[in-house]
C-alpha cells in the first residue's frame, strides 16, 4: 500500500527516546530520513529485517540518509534487541503509539504495522509503504532504490 495520505505533505514532527538518545525529526532537516515502523522487538520477521541491515553496514552507510526503527516497545527492550543481534539502526520507543498514529500505521491486534517512510531534506514525505500483512520487509537495496528516485542526496554539512 503506497497511496498514503501523508505523501507530498510535511511529516508530522515528533520526539522519541531511543537507543542513541532522544531523536526529534525536525532536528534532521537538511537530511533524508528513513522511518522504519515495525511490530516488535525479537519477533521473527522484525529480527530478520533488522539483522539484514546489520549484515550490510557498508550498504546502510552508503544510503546517505538517517535511518531509524520505531515500535511500541520501551528503550530497555530496544537496547536488549540491539545487543542480542548487534543491530546498526537506532530504535525509537513509541510506547504510546502516538507517532505510529500520526503516520497512520496503527492496526488492531498487531499494534504497529510494518511500514517505511522517506522524508526529504525539507521534511516532506516522499515515499510511504505500509505492508498489508507484515510478513515481508524492504531490504537495504529497496531502501536505496527509493532514495535514488529522489535524485542526488545533498552533501553533508561541514562540521
Amino acid at each position: 500500500m503506497s497511496d498514503h495520505a501523508l505523501l507530498g505533505k510535511p511529516a508530522p514532527d515528533f520526539e522519541l527516546q531511543g537507543t542513541d538518545g532522544p531523536f526529534r525529526l525536525s532536528d534532521h532537516r537538511g537530511e533524508r530520513v528513513v522511518l522504519l515502523f515495525y511490530p516488535g522487538d525479537e519477533t521473527l520477521v522484525c529480527t530478520k529485517q533488522f539483522c539484514s541491515y546489520a549484515a550490510r553496514p557498508d550498504d546502510m552507510a552508503a544510503l546517505n540518509a538517517t535511518v531509524v526503527g520505531i515500535s511500541a516497545q520501551d528503550v530497555d527492550s530496544h537496547e536488549k534487541f540491539t545487543a542480542n543481534h548487534d543491530l546498526n539502526v537506532p530504535l525509537l520507543a513509541d510506547t504510546e503509539k502516538k507517532v505510529a498514529k500520526s503516520f497512520k500505521v496503527v492496526a488492531p491486534v498487531i499494534g504497529v504495522r510494518r511500514a517505511m517512510f522517506i522524508i526529504d531534506e525539507e521534511g516532506i514525505v516522499r515515499y510511504a509503504h505500509t505492508h498489508a500483512l507484515g510478513v515481508t520487509f524492504l531490504s537495504v537495496d529497496d531502501i536505496a532504490k527509493e532514495l535514488a528516485k529522489l535524485g542526488p542526496a545533498p552533501e553533508p554539512a561541514a562540521a
